[in-house]
């Protein structure tokens, strides 16, 4: 097949995922002269959302807030938590494994002023 001096041929494709995930698939193009395989893996990562938290507690006491890490991905995941400003305490790492949801305590403990 000649292709007007290019060897590139488009072939566009759909991808409409619903949720999250690891997508796998397995184009098959046949001739009478040829055989092509591609395959394709996608990556759907979830919407990025912004989250606020707010404390509310006596003044110089404790609280933790647990918030939910849902795993609705094909693989195990591990967070490493880097935590700023005074105060504030919680597990550097968590594993969320496929399809479980884990909490991450958050935890706020207010220092005294002198």
């Amino acid at each position: 097949v000649f292709l007007g001096g290019s060897d590139a041929v488009e072939f566009p494709i759909k991808f409409t995922p619903k949720k999250p995930g690891c997508y796998n698939c397995q184009i098959i193009l046949k001739s009478s002269y040829d055989i092509r395989v591609y395959e394709i893996e996608c990556v759907v990562n979830a919407d990025q959302a912004d989250a606020q938290l707010e404390f509310l507690i006596p003044a110089y006491q404790t609280v933790t807030q647990e918030i939910p890490i849902s795993n609705l991905s094909s693989e195990d995941w591990r967070f490493e938590a880097i935590l700023e400003g005074q105060g504030f305490h919680g597990p550097p790492a968590i594993n969320v494994p496929v399809g479980g949801t884990v909490p991450y305590p958050l935890t706020f403990k207010p220092i005294a002023e002198n």
